[in-house]
């Protein structure tokens, strides 16, 4: 109901704003005040409001098995995390992954602000390679792949400054990103 009033809100500033430019008002600092007040409103109603506690890898869903595309799902009622987060949702064997190490990983991707799976290995049928600590990947990828097992699947909450921090990509600025990732092959 909140949002709602805010955009209601937001229209009449805006309607104002052009009603004062419709009737050939010669003060333009008025009509340029009442536009970006309108534009600042409209950010404001755009930025979530905090929820008062982070949250945990515990309050991610996530359905399925190793192998399988998982899904994802975020809550509504806590912020994203400022620390990387990992969780071994379905445990590995053999020795943990090192920096220098080459693995081999399937993953699905979620971004926190709008909770849609926005990239996935496992939908394009096709692994990712890569060697650890080699910075190829983001900086989240890099830390929490460490110790990663073969034929494990890892819960990944990466922060905004060890990920894609101010954007690119296609992924927004400050954005959290959630991976769940499978461990298919470690070393060559």
């Amino acid at each position: 109901m909140r949002i709602l009033r805010r955009i209601i809100g937001i229209g009449a500033v805006a309607v104002a704003a052009s009603g004062l430019v419709a009737c050939g008002s010669d003060d333009s600092s008025t009509a340029t005040a009442t536009t970006t007040t309108a534009r600042a409103a409209s950010s404001a109603a755009a930025a979530p409001a905090p929820k008062g506690r982070e949250c945990t890898a515990d309050d991610i869903g996530v359905d399925g098995g190793f192998g399988t595309a998982p899904v994802i799902t975020l809550p509504d009622d806590c912020d994203p995390p400022k620390q990387l987060i990992t969780k071994d949702l379905v445990p590995g064997s053999g020795p943990g992954a090192q920096p220098g190490q080459q693995l081999t990983m399937n993953y699905s991707l979620v971004t926190w602000s709008n909770k849609k799976k926005l990239d996935s290995s496992f939908d394009r049928n096709e692994t990712f390679p890569l060697t650890l600590g080699a910075g190829q990947v983001i900086e989240g990828w890099d830390t929490g792949l460490v110790g990663v097992q073969q034929g494990a699947r890892r819960l990944l909450i990466v922060p905004p400054d060890l990920g894609y921090g101010q954007g690119g990509r296609g992924i927004a600025p400050n954005e959290t990103l959630v991976f769940v990732t499978d461990a298919v092959q470690i070393g060559g």
